[in-house]
């Protein structure tokens, strides 16, 4: 069988897709992660007529402007498209592929472990513990709070927010959401729909951001304050959609109870005064890091490139 093309990956090939990878592309690999400034070099050196990336490298439309002519496909290996600008690749007849269902379930799982890690003030039992269980607590000391019976409030309903809405079935709690239109009933799943966010806030004990990124800050200041005191906030989307001072301030005040976050807005370079608070649980950006999650993800954006490269349409398109 003849090969399809030349797929120049930012990352190692995934050891479970290898063997597909290779059988149909000819495959220029790096031996670890690379920035743009290399994935550019490789393509043009290589006459690349894909690549395949992960969301930290970042293809803008000055990137973008230097892909080689022969790239007729970015794959990324992501739900999420902002680290592309879209646009750019599109003027140049260059289509962009996502991994959407691929990261349903594990995203999902991560914001209910950010939920109870938070609600149970986690961090400071998991370092006594680091420590030969060094704290000891009174019977009224380091509490946390229930979920059960809670009021949830989820931002963007798409495939992630209903699987933690189905998810949450388990504590009973009430579940809320706000999302660009509301969903068909059989969808809503007994959820209740806000058109307005602002609205939605007041009601919210526990509340989930899951939309994507682009959004701008959802999370201000005043919104924070729309919270019930001691609401639980929970962000397993993108670090941009918060003012982290304004979360900060928050949670020093007692209006955040806790935060539970797998995301910031600036990665890895995150703003090291949110883990120095004690009511904070913190993932380093792991919300699709499961074999099974990261295994369908490769082999979607592998789905995408073989489509376009194939003359046929990418099977997981960006929107629009």
């Amino acid at each position: 069988m003849s090969k399809l093309g030349t797929l120049v990956f930012s990352l190692p090939i995934p050891g479970p897709v290898r063997s597909r990878a290779e059988a149909l592309f000819n495959c220029i690999e790096p031996p670890k992660h690379i920035g743009t400034e290399k994935l550019l070099e490789a393509a043009n050196v290589n006459k690349a007529d894909a690549v395949l990336i992960s969301p930290g490298v970042p293809m803008k439309a000055d990137a973008i402007a230097r892909l080689p002519e022969t790239v007729k496909i970015i794959a990324t290996a992501s739900v999420g498209f902002d680290h592309i600008d879209v646009a750019a690749a599109r003027a140049r007849g260059i289509e962009v592929g996502t991994t959407p269902d691929a990261t349903t379930d594990a995203t999902a799982d991560t914001t209910i472990l950010l939920m109870l890690g938070a609600s149970r003030l986690t961090k400071g039992h998991v370092r006594s513990m680091d420590q030969a269980w060094s704290a000891r607590h009174g019977f009224f000391d380091n509490l946390g709070i229930d979920l059960t019976g809670k009021t949830l409030g989820i931002v963007g309903m798409g495939r992630i927010g209903r699987g933690v809405a189905e998810r949450v079935s388990g504590f009973r709690m009430k579940v809320l959401y706000h999302n660009r239109n509301r969903l068909a009933p059989e969808l809503e799943n007994g959820a209740t729909y806000f058109a307005s966010l602002d609205e939605m806030l007041p009601q919210c004990q526990v509340l989930s951001l899951n939309l994507p990124g682009g959004q701008g800050v959802v999370m201000t200041a005043d919104r924070f304050a729309k919270l019930p005191k001691g609401a639980l906030f929970v962000n397993s989307a993108r670090g941009s959609l918060v003012d982290e001072d304004a979360m900060i301030e928050a949670l020093k005040s007692g209006q955040l109870f806790a935060a539970g976050l797998d995301v910031f807005k600036s990665e890895p370079n995150y703003d090291t005064r949110i883990n120095e608070l004690p009511n904070t649980f913190l993932l380093p950006h792991i919300g699709t890091a499961t074999i099974e999650s990261r295994t369908l993800m490769a082999n979607n954006a592998l789905d995408n490139v073989e489509a376009v490269l194939s003359g046929k349409p990418a099977p997981y398109p960006v929107p629009g």
